[in-house]
């Protein structure tokens, strides 16, 4: 089978089946990827091909670089990593099940030759060639994350402790969901049996996070059980807390959160990437990801608290989003069995529910995937507009689809009457694809896919797996001792004039000092680790010298654009006392804000510090007031906010917006218009293409009228023929007969003609369809180079502030803290000094 054309947006799943005759048409059958902001769900019982058709789907999705959240609880959709497009038998090797080899009774080597070379011909007999796969490797950075372990990529829980970037007073419903997610998964790992939303657990729980996160202060479970044992609020409704929740039953609560972190196995939890979906969905280039969380190893409850976390984050990442049309990304659910049951309620199924009602506004898709249509609560499938039905084991399954499917076509006004018989028919890799989006269901054959389909993959696989691809895909540094100072040696003048305080300036004249960020042991250590342990540290002196310190405000405006961005800008000016001219354009760009150094006289009383001289100007208020205008000229004169621009799609990058995140959303914005002009032109086409239908029906009509026009004339000359002969023995007149066979004859051949004069028609008709259909694709494939060669197309706008956009919040003189240390070194006492 030829493989269709690559087309954006269009899902290659496999080809139309027969059941009649039991085997592959040539029709192909693409899926349109907008479909699946409806949501889809995939039924087969084990052996019916359903991994293959998922797998599959995911390896279109990530061609079309769509990201993916793939929640892998046995670890079938592991097998999405292997992908060899030499497709050569030492690819294959590490990978063959032993079990698999002994079965067919060959070695492994034997059998890793079998495979490739099955996998070679399968792809071959669905026009799939190396080409593809090298395109689906380099369209996605396909990702295995193991939370709980360290085989993958291991996942941070406290990540999920942490205060949403959201406002509170702006997006409390959804934040107090989140709140309600989380204690709920909690409770559930830490083996406490509560109702999640009502029980006294819940409540101090809750109100203890919604306490910290309305402050944007982040938790974690040190913090969280000091907070149970103490909560920070007096009252839980109208009774204080001792009452609603005695100090003695709070202590149990508190202990069943301590043995969880206490325990060794739980340490694996702590550590690892956080739940950032954003930062998953994309790496840091902007390059789509398929994030692969592989769940085998876990318990079923901390599966459950995993899987819950997961979907409140994503949940809280798509109230983020704006609209859209267009598929935006993937939440894959393999075996949804447990996480959202018809009658009971885990902390999975409010989440997984409230994203199949309201993600599709946003452009997030979501499978799922099960073996038995009864394990999905029946809202669940009521909101998914795509079924993908494959071979089912009970004949309770095949009436729970037929019900499920009736439901939703009351809301289409289909007929299922003949569900029945289409999926008793079905067998392995055969499904019945139903899709409110579409005419009718149809029935087709998967496709083979580029991914080698091994079965599960264990922890070690995964580990072999990972062992070279375990990138961060969030990097967080702390910084070091020696990056969060600056140590230089130089000799100190004996003779100094130093002054125990502040000098005494005029009040006019604001005086700030520099927060401390080293502390005296950190000086010490820092001339340890430059100089070695041999040093004798004899005295450590805390100094003050004296710099400007200046801070503008500067406001980018362009109402046309929508920008509005404001930024503070400050600088210092250091070493006074080797210049007579101060000027800011030798100026250090600092990142404190004038906020910060209010009332900063308080920090250095009582400490035991020295102060330089300041400068002879630093007394005059004309000087500063000079300064404070030179300041507002730098600033004029040279900032510039500098944004990139796409032109043909009308797309500026935002002030606070990264590189990464541009992409994104060009990409996106890329994705929509395309899908809007490709709409605009097919229906132009659409038209067109009726008109040629409507006349190819004519033109078929006309045909059978003309063939039986023909045979009727042809009977007629072959009675008058018999008459003729007749009317010779019966000496009938000869020449009325001969006149009127001639008529028949002529009347006969004119029939012929029409015939093939229709027949020429139909031929002329449909090589214009086939034109037109030409045409269309042509003009299809050019809108989609025009906006993926578009996307790529930047250019830099700047933007300048207007001059009463340019603010001053102050210029002050600055006290610079430094650490004169005199140490020993070989017996020779010396000086050093510490930037502090």
């Amino acid at each position: 089978m030829k493989a269709p054309p690559e087309r954006l947006g269009s899902f290659y799943l496999g080809a139309q089946y027969s059941l009649k005759k039991n085997q592959i048409t040539e029709n192909v059958v693409n899926y349109d990827a907008r479909d699946l902001t409806t949501h889809a769900v995939c039924f087969g019982m084990t052996g019916s091909g359903k991994t293959g058709l998922c797998v599959g789907l995911l390896e279109e999705a990530a061609l079309d670089k769509v990201p993916a959240i793939i929640i892998d609880p046995k670890g079938d959709i592991t097998n999405l990593m292997l992908q060899f497009p030499n497709l050569q038998p030492q690819d294959f090797k590490p990978w063959i099940n032993p079990d698999d080899a002994r079965r067919k009774g060959k070695s492994v080597d034997e059998y890793a030759q079998f495979t490739a070379d099955l996998w070679r011909k399968g792809l071959g007999d669905w026009g799939i060639d190396s080409t593809r796969i090298e395109a689906l490797q380099g369209s996605a950075d396909f990702v295995i994350f193991t939370p709980g372990s360290d085989a993958g990529i291991p996942v941070s829980l406290l990540s999920s402790l942490t205060a949403p970037k959201l406002s509170f007073d702006d997006n409390s419903e959804i934040i107090r969901e989140q709140i309600t997610g989380t204690v709920a998964a909690l409770l559930e790992l830490a083996g406490v049996d509560a109702d999640p939303v009502r029980s006294r657990e819940a409540i101090l729980l809750a109100t203890i996070f919604e306490y910290f996160w309305k402050k944007k202060q982040d938790l974690d479970l040190a913090k969280l059980i000091s907070s149970i044992q103490k909560p920070p609020v007096r009252k839980l409704g109208v009774f204080d807390v001792d009452t609603f929740y005695p100090e003695k039953d709070r202590f149990e609560l508190a202990m069943a959160f301590n043995s969880l972190i206490a325990s060794p196995n739980f340490q694996s939890w702590l550590k690892g990437e956080s739940l950032d979906i954003d930062g998953l969905l994309y790496d840091e280039k902007g390059k789509p990801r398929h994030c692969i969380f592989y769940l085998a190893h876990l318990s079923e409850r901390e599966r459950m608290l995993f899987v819950t976390l997961l979907l409140e984050k994503v949940l809280i990442w798509v109230r983020g989003q704006t609209g859209t049309t267009s598929l935006r990304a993937l939440l894959y659910f393999d075996e949804v069995f447990g996480f959202m049951p018809p009658v009971a309620e885990p902390p999975s199924k409010r989440p997984l529910i409230t994203l199949l009602k309201q993600a599709r506004a946003f452009g997030l898709g979501c499978i799922l995937v099960t073996q038995n249509p009864v394990d999905i609560d029946y809202k669940g499938l009521t909101n998914t507009g795509t079924w993908f039905i494959g071979k089912l084991q009970t004949e309770r399954d095949k009436k729970r689809v037929i019900d499920g499917l009736r439901g939703v076509a009351s809301q289409t006004g289909r007929d299922t009457k003949d569900y029945s018989d289409l999926i008793s028919g079905l067998s392995r890799r055969v499904f019945l694809y139903h899709n409110v989006h579409e005419n009718e269901p149809v029935v087709f054959y998967t496709r083979w896919v580029m991914s080698y389909l091994r079965g599960p993959l264990t922890r070690p696989q995964v580990r072999q797996l990972m062992v070279n691809r375990k990138v961060l895909t969030t990097k967080s540094e702390t910084p070091g001792l020696q990056s969060s100072m600056k140590v230089k040696v130089s000799g100190v003048d004996e003779g100094e004039d130093l002054s125990r305080s502040p000098p005494t300036l005029s009040p006019s004249i604001p005086q700030v000092f520099l927060p401390l960020g080293v502390s005296e042991n950190e000086a010490k250590q820092s001339l340890t680790q430059k100089f070695g342990p041999n040093v004798s540290v004899e005295s450590v002196q805390l100094r003050y010298r004296p710099a400007i310190f200046g801070s503008g405000t500067v406001r980018f405006l362009d109402r046309k654009r929508s920008i509005d961005e404001q930024t503070e800008k400050s600088f210092v000016i250091e070493d006074l006392e080797r210049t007579s001219f101060v000027d800011w354009k030798a100026a250090k760009e600092s990142p404190l804000k004038h906020n910060d150094l209010l009332n900063t006289k308080d920090q250095v009383s009582g400490k035991d510090a020295f102060f330089d001289l300041a400068p002879e100007f630093a007394n005059s208020p004309k000087e500063f007031k000079k300064l404070s205008k030179d300041l507002n000229d730098f600033l004029y004169y040279n900032s510039a906010l500098k944004l990139k621009k796409n032109r043909d799609l009308d797309v500026i990058q935002l002030p606070e917006e990264s590189d990464r995140d541009f992409q994104i959303r060009l990409l996106q914005r890329s994705r929509e218009k395309r899908d809007v002009e490709v709409d605009k032109l097919r229906g132009k086409y659409a038209k067109k293409l009726d008109k040629l239908d409507d006349k190819f029906s004519k033109l078929e009509f006309d045909l059978a009228d003309d063939e039986a026009e023909y045979k009727a004339r042809k009977r007629e000359e072959l009675v008058g023929a018999g008459e003729s002969v007749l009317s010779i023995f019966m000496g009938s007149r000869r020449t009325s007969r001969a006149t009127t066979i001639a008529r028949r004859r002529r009347m006969t051949s004119k029939a012929k003609r029409e015939i093939a004069e229709t027949k020429e028609d139909i031929v002329r008709v449909k090589k214009d369809a086939s034109k037109l259909e030409a045409e269309l694709k042509k003009a299809v494939d050019q809108i989609v180079e025009k906006y993926e060669k578009g996307a790529e197309d930047l250019s830099v706008e700047e933007f300048k502030p207007k001059r009463t956009d340019v603010k001053i919040n102050f210029v002050a003189l600055a006290w610079r803290p430094y650490w004169i240390v005199n140490y020993k070194e070989k017996g020779l006492l010396q000086r050093t000094v510490i930037e502090a």
